[in-house]
């Protein structure tokens, strides 16, 4: 198994995570602000719901950066075992001696 490849996606993965929250949370708050520009009288339910659709985004982001990070956790796990079995045989029988 090549794990270099491995924690690369996991970089990939958590940095698009975070990078597409941030996108869609800066696009809500500059709609949100385009709204209540233009009708001030509906500042409240349009800040309301900019909050809410963040606080989505924001778990959307949170869950996809903590199935990166165990990911990683597995990768870390199985590391250790893989490059045991890549030993050559002779540095296993002496190390048994």
């Amino acid at each position: 198994m090549d794990f270099g490849l491995g924690y690369i996606g996991v970089g990939i993965g958590a940095g698009l995570a975070i990078l597409g929250a941030g996108l869609g949370i800066g696009r809500i708050g500059g709609q949100a602000v385009e709204g209540m520009a233009r009708q001030p009288d509906a500042a409240g339910p349009i800040q309301t719901a900019m909050i809410i659709a963040a606080a989505l985004i924001e778990g959307a982001a949170l869950f996809a950066l903590v199935i990166a990070f165990q990911a990683a956790g597995v990768l870390n796990k199985e590391l250790p075992k893989s490059v045991e079995n890549m030993k050559p045989a002779a540095q296993v029988e002496s190390k048994g001696k």
